[in-house]
């Protein structure tokens, strides 16, 4: 996520949380709620007062909160409710402004549409894939689902083109961009954990950048084993080779060799090296 991105969600998410404060001391000290609900939006509808609209937010609060966690259980653990919850309220507040008490539709029944689109907007506005590719994605998916019921196997790609009167190099285009939609996050839960703790994907992420010390010293012995005995010439041409990766002719430009001459020491060094390890390896065979 970029930075101006997520500072403009905060800023959504400060003034959500801002307007539910401003909203719950309005109405502690009002007395509006002694008052007849449908009262109180003929009123509003007259006056558009401030004070009315902040107890109907108050009111209603609660709607936000129960649409927004039933959308977050259906999503992966990345999105943050807190984001859904804010752009819930702005929606209510939209429902507040627009409701018409005259149409005799429940003002509960008719917020639930808007606060649910404007969270619905809020995950379209996070998603980083483009629509078309969902829509792409999620058609196929549906093709290649339906056939696999109908015949029990997994159905090729040629039958998934026939089924869309595509041709087949279109839905090998259309399954390359589905794997850019897939996006996870390193703070999802990886696995449960029998301690009271939920492993995470931070937590089990190799870090290849790390230094085993014990595969460290295993491959310092490696090396002083294997060079054993060798001349300093026969060392570096290991070394370089299988520890630098550097080819035969960079190895003789080093060594102010031929390349030739440096193949051929490495195959002796090889040979060696062979009969010292079957050597070992009798002196290690259990005696009878």
């Amino acid at each position: 996520m970029a930075a101006s991105e997520a500072s403009m969600r905060q800023t959504a998410r400060n003034q959500g949380r801002h307007v539910a404060r401003q909203a719950a001391k309005v109405a502690e000290s009002s007395e509006l709620a002694d008052r007849p609900i449908e009262e109180i939006w003929t009123e509003y509808a007259k006056t558009h007062s401030e004070e009315i609209r902040s107890f109907l937010i108050h009111k209603y609060l609660h709607l936000v909160r129960l649409t927004a966690e039933r959308v977050y259980a259906r999503l992966p653990d990345e999105v943050d409710i807190d984001d859904l919850m804010s752009a819930g309220q702005f929606g209510l507040m939209g429902a507040i402004d627009a409701y018409d008490l005259s149409r005799e539709v429940k003002f509960e029944t008719y917020s639930a549409n808007r606060i649910r689109g404007a969270i619905l907007d809020e995950l379209r506005h996070m998603d980083w894939v483009p629509r078309l590719v969902r829509y792409r994605t999620a058609k196929v998916e549906t093709v290649r689902t339906r056939i696999q019921m109908e015949t029990g196997l997994a159905p090729s790609t040629d039958e998934v083109a026939s089924q869309l009167n595509l041709a087949p190099d279109e839905i090998e285009k259309y399954e390359r961009d589905s794997r850019s939609v897939a996006m996870t996050s390193i703070t999802r839960k990886a696995f449960p954990s029998d301690s009271s703790r939920d492993m995470r994907e931070i937590d089990v992420i190799k870090d290849d950048a790390q230094i085993n010390p014990l595969r460290q010293l295993h491959q310092r012995d490696l090396k002083d084993l294997i060079t054993k005995g060798l001349s300093r010439a026969e060392r570096l041409i290991v070394v370089l080779y299988y520890y630098e990766g550097m080819t035969m002719k960079e190895i003789g430009a080093t060594l102010d060799l031929s390349e030739s001459r440096v193949s051929q020491m490495h195959s002796s060094i090889l040979q060696r090296l062979k009969a010292q390890m079957q050597h070992r390896a009798r002196e290690l065979e259990p005696v009878e």
